[in-house]
């Protein structure tokens, strides 16, 4: 099948799924504020009304689908969805991004469902900071988490860090030794200003350029690796084998490669991570719509587009956080755990 491509050449092939809005952490530079609009119960879609939304991508091309959240392993009986999934013959990779909290338990059911990878969030090894950047107990579920996705995915478990200045920059170094124990990678990722993170400044980002270097004072010489992929993370190797990637959505934003889009948990397909309005799908689908017809509307959407968010931000001279408290209240959706980051 031709590629369906956007108006600068990118070809629609990785869709993130999100399957709740709820989240058992509070992240700061997520989910800062004390209170939340939460989605209506009863606007979440159902499995199978996901599942059919996910034909209408495949017809189309997308190959790739993460499922999201909130924390998605709050959804009950995932598994059940993972295992729709995973049937599908069009879908090379079905991964899922979690906090780890409840990975331990889910682990064993998840794998037997058909889930090929998984990417945990691990921005610190420190209880205390655990507990300042999430305002929750639980780092040691985490790492048991952890452990457990090493043990069912061998090879196809991710960490992802979120790096702050002043907050978690001094423990790069220990995380990177971390995943190298467990055969993880580990993927850094600089802090963005998007969605729900009211309290961003340009101050607490760590450049990919200035984590490099600070890398290779502790580690030595590191060698990037030239990969052909529309992946966010830059790939690098150190010199005993150890990979770790690196997302510099910040400062070196990837927009002009980007095949991403993401769905809500009610059914709303936004193009960009940076994008104010998006498709609403649910509507379509409780419509009678056809699987055919809503991929026709994708298509045309699609066959538009022109987001570069990322780039557009990289241009602004004044540049502070993306949304305030009161615009997240009026429209959830802008926010980063409705939207899956």
């Amino acid at each position: 099948m031709p590629a369906l491509l956007d108006l600068h050449g990118r070809p629609l092939r990785n869709l993130r799924v999100s399957v709740t809005d709820r989240c058992n952490l509070r992240c700061a530079y997520c989910m800062p504020e004390e209170e939340y609009r939460w989605l209506p119960r009863e606007d979440v879609l159902r499995f199978g009304e996901l599942s059919a939304i996910v034909d209408a991508f495949c017809l189309l091309g997308v190959d790739k689908v993460r499922i999201t959240g909130g924390e998605p392993l709050l959804r009950r009986e995932l598994e059940r969805f993972v295992e729709q999934l995973a049937r599908r013959p069009a879908l090379k990779d079905l991964a899922l991004t979690t906090n780890g909290l409840l990975l331990a338990q889910q682990a064993p059911a998840l794998a037997a469902a058909g889930l090929h990878r998984v990417t945990v969030s691990l921005d610190t090894l420190r209880e205390p900071v655990f507990e300042q950047l999430t305002r929750r107990k639980g780092l040691a579920d985490v790492l048991a988490g952890i452990d457990a996705a090493a043990r069912h995915w061998p090879g196809r478990v991710k960490l992802d860090t979120v790096v702050m200045r002043g907050v978690n920059d001094g423990e790069i170094d220990a995380l990177l030794e971390f995943a190298r124990e467990r055969g993880v990678e580990l993927r850094y990722i600089e802090y963005m200003d998007v969605g729900g993170a009211t309290q961003w400044s340009m101050e607490q980002v760590v450049p990919r350029a200035e984590l490099l270097e600070r890398l290779a004072q502790r580690f030595g010489p590191i060698e990037p690796l030239h990969e052909d992929s529309s992946a966010p993370a830059e790939r690098f190797r150190l010199s005993d084998g150890t990979l770790f990637g690196v997302i510099a959505s910040t400062t070196a934003p990837f927009c002009g490669k980007c095949d991403r889009s993401r769905l809500t948990a009610d059914g709303t397909w936004y193009l960009c991570l940076y994008a104010r309005l998006g498709l609403n799908l649910k509507a379509l689908l409780r419509g009678g719509t056809s699987t055919e017809e809503i991929a026709e509307r994708i298509r045309t959407v699609w066959s538009g587009r022109s987001d570069r968010g990322a780039e557009e931000r990289l241009a602004e001279r004044e540049r502070g956080p993306l949304l305030d408290a009161q615009m997240l209240r009026d429209d959830p959706r802008l926010e980063m755990h409705t939207r899956g980051g």
